[in-house]
């Protein structure tokens, strides 16, 4: 699991409280109605085009109630499907196809939903230098595989969150006294290797950060105009990245002003998960 870049731990920690959630006592209805010795085999199918993310996950669901199960995936994550293309076929005991059913397709339709969507993105960069980074608008609780998610689709992370990049905004420059206070502060509290970035949304303030230091300036919902200026006023001292509604639309016009990244929420916080359906095959 640690080769796919997911933490075996925290997959484990996500699933055993999924489970609790869903199953709680036991699937009442699958006890019920199905002898425990009951093997059956089962597929998964996309039933739309797009990007796969999220099987070792799906495995480990299943795997945690039926140890034995037979796994033959037949595509690995970050693979294209087509709409009807066979994803995996699985043998295990039928409880466990039935009972983690809904669990394993949750996880892997979102994070194939948003592998899907950032190859969009992706695409559209395509031939420039500019990446496309993920935001800290992810499920809470499910951000390492939001994350994981967008890898598959050829993004790249941004911060995994408040702890491994200092982001400077609005607030955090009001309560320093500027820019330039504030990146000092920042930068006299944390480890050197820690990047700074300082939120902008006027040249004054791109000027100011720059001068102060800044591994990173954003440049926040400016014009395709005044990012160019702000580009060339930086003039390389440091990455640039523009944020703030950036659909796919204006990607091409947002790489042409000369930025390094864009940042972009819709990956994760109101993606459409990619549609997968589980099928019995032969008990």
């Amino acid at each position: 699991m640690e080769e796919t870049g997911l933490n075996l731990q925290e997959v484990d920690f996500i699933i055993d409280h999924a489970f609790r959630e869903d199953i709680g006592s036991g699937d009442i209805t699958s006890n019920s109605l199905i002898p425990e010795s009951t093997t059956a085999k089962a597929s998964m199918t996309a039933k739309a085009d797009g990007v796969i993310a999220g099987l070792p996950i799906a495995r480990k669901v299943f795997e945690k109630l039926d140890s034995n199960l037979i796994w033959k995936p037949l595509v690995k994550d970050g693979d294209s499907v087509k709409k009807g293309d066979l994803i995996v076929e699985i043998e295990a005991s039928f409880r466990a196809l039935l009972t983690g059913e809904r669990l394993a397709l949750n996880l892997l339709q979102r994070l194939s939903g948003i592998a899907t969507e950032t190859a969009k993105y992706v695409k559209e960069v395509e031939g420039t230098k500019v990446k496309i980074l993920d935001t800290r608008k992810t499920v809470p609780g499910l951000r390492t595989f939001d994350k994981y998610a967008v890898k598959m689709g050829g993004g790249t992370n941004h911060r995994i969150g408040l702890f491994d990049l200092a982001m400077i905004k609005d607030n955090h420059i009001k309560i320093a006294g500027g820019i330039a206070k504030a990146v000092a502060q920042v930068r006299a509290a944390i480890p050197s290797d820690i990047k700074i970035e300082v939120e902008t949304t006027t040249l004054n303030e791109v000027a100011q950060a720059a001068n102060a230091g800044a591994d990173i300036i954003m440049l926040d919902n400016m014009s395709n105009e005044l990012m160019t200026e702000a580009v060339q006023l930086i003039g390389g001292r440091c990455l640039v990245e523009a944020s703030g509604n950036m659909n796919i639309d204006r990607l091409k016009g947002v790489a042409a002003t000369g930025i390094d990244v864009i940042s972009v929420g819709a990956l994760t916080h109101s993606v459409i998960a990619l549609d997968i359906s589980q099928n019995i095959c032969q008990l």
